[in-house]
């Protein structure tokens, strides 16, 4: 019996240990970065089909990545010079009007209000909800200044990263034929047509549905642009830019905007009953038109995915990545769904 054998295993079991316990600090360490890099490699691939389809007419690849990549810049581009501005003004007017509205002078109107839409409410109710939401805000100010700041270091931050991921879109964008040939070489070459068909398919799902949400969150922000703009709601442009927004999230992400608009076309001074109103037939018709007619068109060349699917996909992705999470976890919830259909059941019904 040797006795070096238990000390030897044990060693090599540490050194196992240590080595796990290193690199799940690394990745945790690196984990800003590899989010810059899915979320550029998330974008190139969307570009994908757009090259795709320049390509089949008639276009040189460089050409084709050019325009796409000339089009990307001029999104960029077209909200630092042209929506942002719009943007911190109309958002400026609207933290300005809160103020007001939240200033004693107008607490009795604000109260009127409310105990006229609300007839079952007590008066002394609404005395006392009124005096307990003031308190809180006294008590809170200095934490609600701290976060405004630290708000502020988040979106100096957020324009950094979102450099930061425009130069790795460019570059992955131009080298993604160079990249997919670097990952097909390492399959070996009897399975090789197999793992490129699939992986073909998977990329060719990711970029047809992530061009296919961009396509559904610019209808919703246009047509809520001129809409809100008709019906005289409150700072429209800021409106249908959490339309635009809203809308690339799956499922949920339509309702949910649609709810915060409506929502701030009700806050007396800014909006108003009948707008409101306006707003919600609005939204509950084009929702309806969006679910049976837009996204079926928009989406029919993208991998479907079912909807309790999406409901876990995007609150695991959710959970682990945020908002940037719950929106990949649709494609990769798509790509395992492919990989289940054409290489799981095809070798179980072999057995």
């Amino acid at each position: 019996m040797k006795l070096h054998n238990p000390f030897r295993t044990a060693l090599v079991a540490t050194l196992g240990v240590g080595l796990g316990i290193l690199l799940i600090g690394s990745i945790q360490s690196l984990s800003t970065v590899l989010l810059y890099v899915g979320t550029a490699l998330f974008i190139s691939l969307g570009l994908d089909p757009v090259i795709s389809f320049l390509e089949r007419h008639k276009l040189p690849r460089w050409l084709a990545v050019l325009i796409a990549l000339v089009a990307v810049l001029g999104v960029f581009a077209g909200i630092v010079l042209i929506v942002l501005p719009v943007l911190i003004d109309q958002i400026g007017q609207l933290v300005k009007q809160i103020t007001i509205f939240l200033q004693s002078t107008r607490l009795d109107d604000v109260k009127e209000w409310i105990t006229a839409t609300f007839p079952g409410l007590q008066p002394s109710f609404v005395d006392d909800l009124f005096t307990n939401a003031m308190d809180w805000l006294n008590d809170n100010w200095t934490t609600i200044t701290e976060s405004v700041v630290t708000v502020g270091t988040a979106i100096v931050t957020g324009l950094f990263g979102a450099f930061i991921v425009l130069i790795l879109t460019i570059y992955l964008t131009a080298s993604t034929p160079s990249l997919k040939r670097a990952v097909y070489q390492l399959v070996p070459a009897s399975k090789r047509p197999r793992f490129v068909d699939l992986s073909e398919q998977i990329t060719d799902s990711v970029g047809y549905y992530v061009m296919g949400q961009v396509t559904l969150g610019v209808v919703n922000g246009v047509l809520s642009a001129i809409y809100l703009s008709i019906i005289g709601a409150p700072f429209p442009a800021v409106l249908a830019v959490i339309a635009f927004f809203f809308s690339l999230i799956p499922l949920v992400g339509t309702l949910t905007g649609s709810t915060i608009i409506v929502l701030v076309c009700l806050i007396p001074g800014l909006g108003a009953p009948g707008i409101a109103l306006a707003a919600g037939i609005y939204y509950l018709i084009y929702m309806q038109i969006e679910a049976y007619v837009i996204s079926p068109r928009i989406m029919s060349r993208a991998v479907s995915v079912p909807g309790a699917v999406v409901v876990v996909a995007a609150l695991a992705g959710g959970s682990l990545l945020g908002l940037l999470g719950a929106l990949i976890a649709i494609p990769v919830a798509a790509s395992i769904l492919i990989i289940y259909r054409q290489v799981l059941i095809p070798r179980m019904n072999e057995r």
